[in-house]
């Protein structure tokens, strides 16, 4: 708890707002992507609102807890999102309107994505177990216990397939091990392995695209045809712009029709005629893009910004290394959700489903969000002696 006269001076406001607007920004392109679907916007902005809603509530909650309590708990945490990625894929929702089939779980009337949730978990696991085994992180075998704590959930994620989402926790993770301290030697090893693997699967695609055709199985056993084809289409939309080339072909058309300063709230073409596909969750920028034009996706990007901003200006000025690990997995996930959808919807990113923060349709999206700034609002009131409002 905080005494009455630094309580508010620790409490980042200008974070706070950011978010605010983030959202209601949100609902307003949820309800401009969905006014055209049967039934309306009401079902989808009823959502979107009470998970915003419980969201806030849950944030307040924790600016007003010691997060060190979770520290005390990490491995619980931890235990619990390995056991929600089980689950999945033992009693998946069989559903292809949910998108990869095995990974959504129902239980009761509330059906949500377990590696929402599972983010969340392992940035606070793995924040406390890097902060334990801190001092000894660049012995080999004490760095290998720390990958393999942090991978486990990934090779779970992988096999639902999710991809997209795998590609998320293995960039947070990254990040995290970075910013403890890795020696450099590991940085400049893993990267030029990933670079030489990097060269010789582009060679390998290219030669295999030579004798491929769109509805052919994937030549690759690790990846679903559905998966291959996206990648086909990200460096071929016209060759298959009926099917796996629509989307990222729809949602450019979109973009590049709105110019500067869009065709008008609710009058985007491929928006409201339905020509662009998952409009209110991937591909929401590209309404953004059609009916805000450039202005309106300029300030979705200023307003990103100040978020990234006031996230890293926190973890940087936190004393505690758990705090800090905490806040940098929560910046790192946010970031790589906003420049791979947004890249995927310009055509200059591989398509993965991956949703963007505040703005795409998803409750249980919304709902980590929130209690992911909640919990970066209450690591800054409890551990800087600084005023956080001083921009």
């Amino acid at each position: 708890m905080f005494t009455k006269d630094n309580k508010l001076k620790r409490f980042d406001f200008i974070l706070f707002i950011t978010t605010i607007i983030l959202s209601f920004y949100g609902f307003i392109m949820i309800k401009s992507a969905t006014i055209s679907k049967a039934g309306g916007s009401e079902g989808y902005l009823k959502t979107q609102i009470v998970a915003f809603a419980i969201g806030l509530v849950l944030m307040i909650i924790l600016t007003s807890i010691d997060y060190d309590l979770y520290g005390s708990f990490y491995m619980p945490i931890y235990v619990i999102s390995i056991l929600l990625l089980i689950y999945v894929l033992i009693n998946p929702v069989n559903a292809s309107e949910w998108g990869s089939v095995r990974s959504w779980v129902r239980i009761g009337p509330i059906v949500f994505q377990p590696s929402e949730l599972a983010k969340f978990g392992l940035i606070i696991s793995l924040a406390k177990f890097i902060d334990i085994n801190q001092e000894k992180i660049n012995e080999p075998l004490i760095l290998l216990k720390v990958l393999a704590f942090a991978l486990f959930p990934v090779v779970l994620i992988l096999l639902q397939p999710d991809l997209g989402t795998a590609l998320v926790f293995i960039f947070f993770i990254a990040v995290m091990i970075f910013v403890a301290g890795i020696n450099y030697k590991y940085v400049i090893t893993v990267l030029s392995i990933a670079l030489i693997f990097l060269i010789i699967g582009l060679g390998v695609f290219f030669y295999v695209m030579q004798d491929y055709n769109i509805g052919d199985e994937s030549p690759f056993s690790f990846l679903d045809r559905y998966q291959f084809e996206r990648i086909v289409t990200f460096f071929y939309p016209e060759l298959d712009p009926e099917d796996t080339g629509y989307q990222v072909i729809q949602s450019k058309t979109a973009i590049g029709s709105g110019m500067l300063y869009g065709r008008g709230l609710f009058e985007g073409v491929q928006n409201q005629l339905g020509y662009l596909p998952t409009k209110e969750t991937d591909f929401i920028f590209a309404v953004i893009g059609e009916e805000l034009g450039f202005m309106g996706g300029a300030l979705l990007l200023l307003l990103y910004a100040i978020l990234l901003y006031r996230l890293i200006r926190i973890a940087r000025r936190t004393t505690s290394l758990f705090g800090s690990l905490i806040i940098t997995g929560i910046t790192a996930m946010l970031f790589f959700h906003i420049f791979e959808n947004i890249g995927m919807t310009m055509g200059v990113m591989p398509v993965t489903g991956i949703p963007l923060p505040f703005i795409s349709y998803g409750g249980t999206f919304m709902l980590v969000n929130m209690i992911s700034i909640g919990l970066c609002l209450g690591i800054g009131m409890k551990r800087n002696k600084f005023d956080l409002n001083e921009f």
